[in-house]
């Protein structure tokens, strides 16, 4: 395992698109790392960054870089994130992936068992679950302050962004499948999907999932798209005594809990005159948050895990139960059916779809050019 260098950390981060540039900003601010590295195979993007941050280092590609880190994040495309992890974690050097942890269920256990057996940090940046307002949410359904929860409900919507190798269930649904998980504290056991594609005649634009969970028996409805009119990040829960929506894009109020409810009405037989439910309307209350930049917590407890020991917690065993998650809904949108979990265990071959005349495999909602895996960075 790579030794860490005595004035603080070495963290590369492995494609400095949006995302990849958002860690290097949050990095520079955190007292523990002591170099950044960029690494891209387009030269631009480390010039650009360097402007506001002189002292980066910049390489062209992971090979030439590892020798000289402790850490990597990597923030290129999911089709990307096994070999370029695999590479990492060979060498010794802590790493985290960002969401999804990889195509296939199979992968993420490879990767999983890599980073075991070399005994390094394999992280998922499933940046939902550092976010105040989830922990709240959490919090809600551990205290039993919903009731008996009914159902969960979640919509991240937009006119784009078009990924160009993935996807829109690869590429949104990580988030509010991760949400879901970490607030009931469970993982599903089925799902259901419909997808779509319109604009994009390879990559679909539009998915609708059901997740059944066992305890709690709740179902979580989960809409994705890229071809909406309005932006969207909303989580809905519904409980037998109050509801709450998180709506992440509200500059204040972000949570608002509804002291509202049904209840059937008395059993009056023939008598169709009464209303069959009786409804409660009550106060609608916005708790306090103390809000934090959930990307900052994330990358902070990140080089903590690498100083500390600690599991991470969205560990590799956190992303492989989000990775299970897509794959059976690609599955299912693919055959039309239900799809249980527990038909992933195991290392099975993945699902592929070869198209001869484009050269273009389409393996589990993720697009392999010829066969090989694009580098830039679309997070």
């Amino acid at each position: 395992m790579a030794m860490t260098n005595v004035t603080g950390l070495r963290v590369g981060v492995v494609g400095c698109g949006y995302w990849g540039s958002k860690h290097i900003r949050v990095l520079h601010s955190l007292e523990s790392v002591g170099t950044i590295a960029v690494i891209d195979p387009n030269p631009d993007r480390a010039l650009q960054l360097s402007r506001n941050y002189p002292a980066l280092e910049a390489y062209k590609d992971l090979d030439e870089a590892i020798p000289h880190l402790d850490a990597v994040i990597i923030a290129t495309p999911p089709s990307t994130h096994k070999p370029l992890a695999l590479k990492v974690i060979a060498a010794g050097v802590h790493v985290m992936v960002e969401k999804p942890l990889a195509t296939t269920a199979a992968d993420a256990r490879e990767m999983i068992a890599a980073a075991e057996t070399a005994g390094v940090v394999l992280m998922v940046g499933h940046t939902f679950e550092y976010h105040s307002a989830v922990w709240q949410l959490r919090e809600m359904v551990q205290k039993k302050e919903l009731g008996d929860l009914y159902y969960l409900d979640t919509a991240r919507l937009n006119l784009g962004l078009y990924q160009h190798d993935c996807n829109v269930l690869f590429d949104l649904a990580p988030h509010d499948v991760s949400i879901l998980n970490y607030v009931l504290g469970a993982t599903p056991v089925s799902v259901q999907c419909w997808s779509s594609h319109h604009a994009n005649a390879k990559l679909e634009d539009v998915g609708y999932l059901r997740l059944h969970y066992k305890n709690p028996d709740v179902t979580a409805n989960v809409h994705v798209s890229w071809l909406d009119p309005c932006k969207v990040r909303r989580v809905t829960m519904v409980g037998s005594q109050k509801m709450v929506i998180f709506n992440d894009l509200a500059s204040e109020e972000r949570i608002k809990v509804h002291d509202k409810g049904v209840s059937q009405g008395p059993q009056l037989g023939d008598d169709l005159t009464q209303p069959p439910m009786s409804y409660r309307y009550g106060d609608v209350v916005s708790p306090h948050l103390v809000m934090n930049e959930p990307l900052m917590v994330e990358d902070e407890h990140f080089v903590d895990c690498i100083l500390t020991g600690l599991t991470p917690l969205t560990s590799g065993a956190n992303g492989l139960a989000v990775v299970e998650v897509l794959e059976a809904a690609q599955l299912s949108a693919t055959q039309g059916r239900e799809v249980l979990i527990e038909e992933l265990a195991g290392n099975g071959p993945a699902k592929v779809v070869l198209d001869k005349a484009n050269g273009v495999i389409h393996q589990n909602g993720v697009l392999h050019q010829n066969g090989s895996a694009p580098v830039g960075d679309l997070r």
